[in-house]
């Protein structure tokens, strides 16, 4: 629990199953198989709908961080004004041996094209607790807004197979809608 009891009783779901039962929410989406095992499939909230899809955030990521180069990975949706849904954006940090184009040939052989993230945000470091959790809800906060200087925005151009950077004038023409997701 928490040291705030209002806090600790806000995570305590009671009568799910049974009269007098009590089950602790931590965000985790489990299974259960015919045995009766649980089994960790995701974390809730990190998800997102694009393309009329539902997208596994952690899935994208384990894919993108089996490309040479990608030394972290971390994706989640961001809200483009005019769009439905949120596009995937995947911040990355990455070494010598990156290149968008193996990246491009990487996502195009093991994602489906709604899953494929359409901002990818090429970072010195992604943020982390303490615990060492790449802090995902703290870049999707931020969106499409990156810190000069530090962290480089490119967009995976629909239609041409491309990852291309993203400057200033590219990201109004997709923020106003004049370049179509």
């Amino acid at each position: 629990g928490y040291t705030d009891a209002v806090a600790t009783a806000s995570k305590v779901l009671a009568d799910v199953f049974a009269p007098g039962d009590a089950w602790f929410r931590t965000g985790d989406l489990m299974r259960r198989d015919a045995a009766g095992y649980y089994y960790f499939v995701d974390r809730l909230g990190s998800g997102f709908r694009w393309k009329g899809e539902n997208v596994s955030s952690s899935e994208v990521a384990a894919v993108i961080m089996r490309c040479p180069g990608v030394t972290d990975a971390v994706v989640f949706g961001v809200a483009v004004e005019g769009t439905e849904g949120r596009a995937g954006m995947a911040a990355l940090t990455i070494d010598d041996d990156f290149r968008p184009e193996t990246l491009m040939a990487h996502m195009l052989a093991h994602l489906p094209s709604y899953a494929r993230p359409v901002f990818l945000r090429l970072c010195d470091q992604i943020p982390a607790t303490a615990t060492f959790k790449l802090q995902q809800e703290q870049l999707a906060r931020e969106g499409l807004s990156v810190h000069e200087g530090t962290d480089s925005l490119w967009f995976n151009e629909p239609g041409t197979d491309r990852i291309v950077p993203c400057d200033a004038g590219l990201l109004h023409a997709i923020t106003t809608g004049a370049r179509r997701l």
